[in-house]
């Protein structure tokens, strides 16, 4: 396994960035390995061609379990529930040694009850966990329900491009049409303690326009991003990390935290700030978060 110890989380792993690469060419399944994001999605449906995914299917479970791909959480996306692949796809990944199955246009808990059933009939390891897709107006309405459908459930991942169509809507800077539905997916995730992921950016040739929606991802809470080109991982990665300064004040939190504690004191101050246990709980996660990313350095 590459990463995942257990169902109930990702052991403290980040998501910064997380790379769809497509399941039928081998060339790109090679050069994964040398790609730093922290995840990859190993992709047997958009990615893609009907005639070609048997084959695919085959190339793909081979490379999530060569461990050619170091510490990274490897992934496989399969067809959708329903498709004339998906049977297959599921009872091949359970044996593949991926740390996850994705799954697409996840709508409501019954689906991941049914993805969680196929794994254990097929004999998946109790480690290898559900990454939904959350990429229609019904997913948005049942976020709730599919975050906390199973200890097994891991990950929502946002399909921005999915829900944009379903809505009608236009892809803007800012995505206002999309807030709504990202916002109750992060509430979703948040309430049932799962992490999740934004969704992709579709223009590889705009470096400023993705680097402000990494930003705003960030802003909103999220705990990564899914990506289509490895151009976008260096960006993606800084984004979503914690900066020297956030580090530097994470430590004087946590100095002074326990500082006053020792000394009796009730009331915490730094910077003219007063301190609370929240911002305490905030400073040890950048930390974590920064040892988490260091130990994922070659």
């Amino acid at each position: 396994m590459s990463g995942v110890s257990g169902v109930s989380g990702l052991a403290g792993a980040p998501l910064r960035s997380v790379l769809y690469m497509p399941g039928a060419n081998e060339r790109a399944l090679e050069k994964a390995a040398t790609i730093p994001a922290d995840a990859l999605i190993l992709d047997l449906e958009d990615a893609v061609a009907p005639d070609a995914k048997v084959e695919a299917r085959g190339r793909v479970c081979e490379a999530a379990g060569s461990g050619r791909y170091g510490r990274r959480i490897v992934t496989i996306r399969v067809n959708g529930i329903g498709t004339q692949w998906h049977d297959d796809d599921i009872a091949a990944v359970a044996a593949s040694g991926a740390d996850a199955v994705v799954v697409p246009k996840i709508d409501a808990a019954a689906d991941v009850h049914a993805v969680v059933a196929a794994l254990v009939a097929n004999g998946a390891p109790a480690t290898m966990t559900t990454w939904a897709m959350v990429e229609t107006p019904t997913a948005m309405l049942h976020a709730h329900e599919i975050a906390s459908a199973s200890d097994r459930l891991a990950v929502l991942v946002m399909g921005t491009n999915d829900l944009a169509k379903e809505l009608g809507a236009r892809h803007v800077p800012g995505r206002a049409p999309l807030l709504t539905g990202l916002s109750m997916c992060l509430l979703a995730a948040r309430s049932a303690g799962v992490m999740i992921l934004d969704g992709v950016y579709n223009d590889v040739k705009d470096p400023d326009g993705f680097t402000a929606e990494c930003a705003q991802g960030r802003e909103m809470g999220f705990d990564g991003k899914t990506l289509i080109h490895p151009s976008q991982v260096d960006p993606c990665n800084e984004a979503f990390a914690p900066t020297a300064q956030e580090l530097d004040n994470a430590r004087e939190v946590i100095e002074a935290f326990e500082s006053a504690h020792a000394d009796g004191r009730g009331v915490v101050t730094v910077n003219g700030r007063m301190i609370e246990n929240l911002h305490v709980e905030q400073a040890r996660h950048a930390l974590a978060t920064a040892d988490a990313i260091t130990a994922l350095q070659p």
